[in-house]
């Protein structure tokens, strides 16, 4: 068994290693036909060194960040050649591959980097906040109650960018001696703003009222076991498919099934009933949503089911109604300190009246208001534009700051911040993303 398993990741070492050599190969080729970086043209870098895996974290700041390059010019350096590959291909900002430190360092002296913003916790965050005299920013890659939200790597950025309110309670539950005020700087959910930025709906809007039904997957342990999809979703489906007065967009996690065959099995029936629904009734225009985009779904929808998981705080950042499946799995581990403590929710045996449910929650007035208040006490003002008035107002903030000290230390000398010659340079990716 021991051999067979040595076998086994040989096999795969020896798969990863041409895999990296070809993505080499195909970046090298992509990096020759693009343009030149202009030197000393950026103000803002995003620093990005996972592979292709987590680009979901970046995605997600996407519009947000080509926005604020309107009035600063925003570059993505990235680490990894596999991320570096996909992100020339889609990013509406430019990018820097800056796979080894004296890369980075190179493009670092080039430009004139005021702040540089950082999506996750990345140990390799590191290797780029060594440099001083700019401003270190985290501004995470999502708003949730998860334990990642407290983490204390917090304290290792100048500042932070956190949503509202309830992260600031959040954090102020764990880390000792933070200066908040001045540190951590509330800016709501800039990607809320546009979340229907350039989207075409797959349907032709009329008087059905549209539900999104956004599942997790089944979890690979019994306390994150939160997907509903066989304990709700085919009974809430087909509740709302039978109406006539309905519009279903099914938007499942993509690893939905991959621990739970059962689980997958719900999940393909669910959209083969979408199917079978449409060709019944071609005008239902019902939705099997698998895309990359997350966004309009949010903004479009009159409802939205989803289960615990970061879409509950995508959902309350558009400001609109939403019903979360309470866990069946006993072990479930539901932290009710934040919103989850007021959330409306949807049993499994309420599943099958969902129609019912949503009429219910739709016209319980204190369940708007409980609505109302969760919303600002994690965004703030969710009027459409504020969320980036206030991000671009951090950020103009910054910039006055960076003056400021600019000013006051003008007259000492440059400082000779180039990586120990002995140092080794570091491979972002080792030897795949």
């Amino acid at each position: 068994m021991g051999l067979q398993k040595d076998i086994r990741r040989a096999v795969k070492l020896a798969k990863d290693i041409a895999w990296s050599r070809k993505a080499q190969r195909r970046l090298a080729a992509k990096l020759a036909a693009q343009p030149k970086h202009e030197a000393h043209r950026f103000k803002i870098g995003v620093y990005f060194a996972d592979g292709k895996v987590n680009l979901y974290q970046l995605r997600q700041w996407y519009r947000p960040l080509a926005r604020l390059a309107e009035r600063w010019p925003v570059v993505i350096l990235s680490r990894a050649s596999g991320a570096a590959l996909e992100l020339l291909d889609e990013s509406p900002i430019p990018v820097a591959y800056v796979r080894k430190v004296g890369d980075l360092e190179r493009f670092i002296h080039a430009q004139d980097l005021h702040i540089v913003f950082y999506v996750n916790q990345n140990a390799k965050n590191f290797q780029m906040m060594r440099y001083g005299r700019r401003w270190h920013v985290f501004i995470n890659h999502g708003e949730s109650d998860k334990m990642y939200m407290t983490t204390n790597q917090f304290k290792a950025y100048d500042y932070a960018l956190i949503a509202g309110d309830a992260a600031r309670a959040r954090l102020g539950r764990v880390l000792w001696d933070y200066d908040f005020d001045k540190r951590a700087i509330p800016i709501g959910r800039p990607q809320a703003d546009h979340y229907l930025d350039g989207a075409t709906l797959p349907y032709t809007p009329d008087e059905r009222e549209v539900v999104l039904y956004a599942p997790t997957w089944e979890g690979d342990r019994p306390s994150a076991a939160y997907g509903s999809i066989a304990t709700h979703g085919e009974a809430l489906v087909a509740a709302l498919l039978a109406t006539g007065r309905h519009r279903v967009i099914y938007r499942p996690h993509p690893r939905s099934g991959v621990v739970d065959h059962a689980y997958g099995a719900a999940n393909r029936r669910i959209i083969e009933a979408i199917a079978a629904a449409n060709t019944a009734d071609p005008s239902a225009q019902h939705v099997y949503d698998d895309g990359p985009d997350l966004g309009w779904q949010l903004a479009a929808a009159d409802m939205a089911i989803v289960d615990i998981s970061a879409m509950v705080y995508d959902r309350l950042a558009a400001g609109k109604p939403l019903m979360i499946t309470r866990p069946v799995h006993p072990a479930a581990d539901v932290d009710t300190t934040g919103y989850l403590q007021a959330c409306e929710w949807l049993t499994a045996e309420d599943a099958p009246q969902l129609t019912r449910r949503i009429a219910e929650v739709e016209a319980d007035a204190e369940a708007q208001e409980r609505l109302r208040f969760w919303v600002a006490r994690y965004f703030g003002d969710t009027t459409p534009g504020a969320t980036t008035a206030r991000f671009h107002g951090a950020v103009e903030h910054l910039m006055d700051e960076w003056e400021r000290f600019a000013a006051i230390h003008a007259g000492e000398p440059e400082v000779d911040d180039a990586e120990d010659p002995e140092e080794p340079d570091a491979d972002a990716e080792a030897l795949v993303d």
